[in-house]
């Protein structure tokens, strides 16, 4: 299954040659096979993202330890 993110994505990065379409210097087809060689190439630099950025939300820290507070001795 394919994110929604993804196929958003995918549409900016072939958003140029939809705006080519617009002014008749593109035809639909070309414009369609742009927008699937982008969803492959989205979905990779979008996992890669995931993949970098998963580790920053978690964090693991460890208990303090209870200290108990003495009094230190100084030879005056």
């Amino acid at each position: 299954m394919i994110r929604p993110s993804v196929l958003v994505f995918a549409l900016l990065i072939s958003l140029p040659a939809w705006y080519r379409l617009l002014f008749d210097q593109l035809e639909i087809t070309q414009v369609l096979v742009r927008f699937l060689i982008a969803v492959p190439i989205a979905a990779v630099l979008l996992a890669a993202f995931r993949f970098v950025t998963s580790g920053y939300g978690v964090t693991e820290e460890t208990p303090a330890t209870p200290v108990e507070a003495r009094p230190v001795n100084h030879p005056d």
